[in-house]
């Protein structure tokens, strides 16, 4: 996107970032904000041969939702295009949630998700510390090895 210098983004610009918002829906599937929560169920629910009885926690996570070959395929892959067109099947991408509990700042948040990358990509430019750096799986979460230092050095215009 060209925009001059000094000048901000609008909401037309926002809504044109389709294939940055791609790649942070991506982000999300891999790493989602909140990985697990815990439901009570409202009624008795039977699931492949089981019953969950009426009152009992149920523990729900995204994270291995997101991870589902059934879903996403080769879901160890950074695919930002599984998000085009009508995107993934309802209630398998989850990063805010669902349904009536789903999380009321998602569009704030999808705002500065996209805003602040825009900017710092915009005027600087980024240099890796430790290219090449390993990613290890720590609690479920993908983590970078060292912490993914980068130098940041500003953009001359």
């Amino acid at each position: 996107m060209s925009k001059k210098d000094g000048e901000l983004l609008n909401w037309d610009d926002i809504q044109k970032m389709k294939y940055s918002w791609n790649v942070v829906n991506e982000t999300l599937r891999l790493t989602p904000p909140v990985p697990a929560a815990f439901r009570n169920a409202i009624s008795d629910i039977s699931y492949a041969g089981f019953t969950i009885p009426k009152g009992w926690k149920i523990y729900w996570n995204s994270y291995v939702t997101h991870n589902s070959a059934d879903y996403f395929p080769m879901p160890e892959k950074f695919d930002p295009t599984r998000f085009e067109g009508d995107g993934p099947a309802p209630y398998t991408f989850i990063p805010f949630g669902r349904g009536p509990r789903m999380c009321p700042g998602k569009e704030f948040a999808r705002l500065q998700i996209l805003v602040f990358p825009h900017n710092v990509v915009k005027r600087f430019r980024w240099e890796s510390e430790v290219p090449g750096e390993k990613i290890e799986i720590h609690n479920g979460m993908p983590r970078p090895v060292q912490g993914l230092p980068i130098r940041l050095q500003p953009n001359i215009l």
